[in-house]
């Protein structure tokens, strides 16, 4: 028979002790089991984001040519927002970027030596949606661009172009551009004589023309491979260069 004086086990301060322990001991478990799941998602989220964002360069570069034609092109797409997984459960993107360079557009005509390097493109992409995961090809409610050519290398298609031993280059006028059209000057030799002339170009639609009216009514056109429903709107001379600017609505990719 238990003393009276003797402590139940429920006063016993050593047996509050260990269930108090032993919460602590469950509450920590569960903190580091979190911590672990949260993390094992987060890099399976990144893995899924690098491997999206890999697929969708390959895509940019077979469909569109960005990054081709030149031993420095370059390719990036930048998938925005977290968690990835979630966007891509909902086959919904809030935001990509496509950012692409050194490659090259040839002229409607074929001509030869017609070859004009973009120096850089970036585009960012809005309110992307998918049919399925497998599908190759996504609708973008909003699409915003710019195209920057540098005048070196629009110097050089120049030269090229008219021939007859010409070495022109191309600068900015003064006030040019802010429209659809934009003023330059060309200067040089062409056909063993001086060149001083005003030139432009002008874009509509996926096109840049370039119009040179003194150089045998130059005028030759370059499309620029974008996404369905995308449309360059705007050209400015710059000190950097040629900075065209594109928008598409319900825009196609990958078609």
């Amino acid at each position: 028979m238990r003393d009276r004086n003797e402590p139940s086990a429920a006063a016993d301060p050593a047996h509050g002790t260990g269930e108090r322990e032993m919460k602590r001991r469950w509450v920590k478990v569960l903190v580091v089991v979190v911590v672990v799941l949260a993390a094992l998602f987060v890099a399976a989220d990144r893995i899924a984001l690098h491997y999206a964002e890999k697929e969708a360069v390959a895509l940019a570069q077979e469909r569109y040519g960005y990054g081709a034609g030149s031993t420095d092109g370059f390719t990036e797409v930048s998938i925005h927002g977290f968690p990835f997984l979630t966007q891509a459960a909902d086959l919904s993107l809030d935001h990509v970027t496509v950012t692409a360079g050194n490659f090259t557009l040839d002229t409607t005509a074929g001509a030869q030596g017609d070859h004009l390097t973009v120096r850089r493109l970036d585009l960012d992409l809005y309110d992307l949606a998918a049919s399925s995961l497998t599908g190759r090809s996504a609708g973008a409610n909003l699409v915003t661009g710019r195209l920057t050519i540098g005048y070196a290398d629009l110097s050089g298609a120049v030269s090229r172009l008219v021939g007859a031993g010409s070495a022109l280059t191309v600068a900015p006028a003064t006030g040019a551009g802010g429209g659809q059209e934009a003023a330059l000057r060309i200067t040089g030799t062409w056909n063993g004589r001086p060149v001083d002339t005003a030139a432009s170009v002008a874009v509509a639609a996926d096109e840049l023309e370039l119009r040179v009216p003194v150089l045998g009514g130059l005028r030759y056109a370059w499309p620029v491979p974008l996404p369905q429903n995308i449309n360059l709107t705007a050209v400015r001379s710059t000190p950097e260069g040629l900075q065209l600017e594109a928008v598409g609505h319900q825009v196609v990719l990958g078609r």
